[in-house]
């Protein structure tokens, strides 16, 4: 009976330890799984910032003067192309003026007709002056926006008022040839001087023949 109630108690026993040892390994892996959880829940740590460097006083020192430097250069070389354009631009005006001042003077060259002279009162052409005046007529054909004007003149042989009705018909009669050869009639002007503007002052007849003359004066077209 006691053998009995012996084991008995040693079976109760051995569960009572087998119950508290489960008990407290159940407890431990709970306790675990509980801080394993915890500590997934709580936010990763930041890595740590970079800490950033002050600019110093000299590097900005150092930007400052190197863009005042670089705009220094663009400005240098602006103004250095706006100096080129200008100054081609003065040079193709004076060559523009150059080239038009000289086939001006061509053309006014090619349009100059020599003096014709005349014999002692007389007012009639001579051959030689014929053959002037149509030696000069073609250039006016072709450069028809030129005008004349032909100066009548005399010697210093008689009076001024006969002088002047004399030079008027030689300059006259110089502008009905050049009509007659094609040029407009209203691009031709006649004058009188007399014996007012002698070419030679001489008085023999040597001055006196060069003074009986007909005179040609170009007018330019007017821009």
């Amino acid at each position: 009976m006691k053998r009995n109630l012996l084991a008995v108690v040693l079976i109760a026993l051995v569960f009572s330890l087998s119950v508290t040892f489960l008990t407290g390994c159940a407890k431990k892996a709970g306790l675990k799984e509980q801080a394993m959880m915890t500590q997934e829940q709580k936010p990763a740590a930041a890595p740590p910032a970079m800490a950033t460097r002050p600019t110093a006083p000299q590097d900005d020192a150092a930007a400052r003067e190197r863009a005042l430097r670089e705009q220094a250069l663009r400005e240098q070389a602006e103004r250095e192309a706006r100096e080129a354009r200008e100054r081609a631009a003065r040079e193709a005006a004076e060559r523009t003026k150059k080239e038009a001042a000289g086939k001006a003077g061509a053309i006014l060259s090619e349009l100059k007709i020599p003096d014709i002279h005349f014999d002692f009162d007389k007012y009639n052409l001579k051959p030689v002056a014929q053959t002037t005046l149509k030696n000069g007529a073609p250039a006016y054909l072709k450069y028809k926006e030129y005008k004349l004007v032909i100066e009548g003149h005399c010697d210093e042989r008689g009076t001024a008022e006969y002088n002047l009705a004399l030079g008027q018909k030689r300059a006259d009669e110089a502008a009905k040839y050049l009509v007659d050869l094609g040029i407009e009639k209203d691009r031709i002007k006649t004058i009188s001087y007399g014996k007012e503007m002698p070419l030679d002052k001489g008085h023999d007849e040597a001055a006196w023949a060069k003074n009986r003359r007909a005179h040609f004066v170009v007018f330019p077209p007017i821009k």
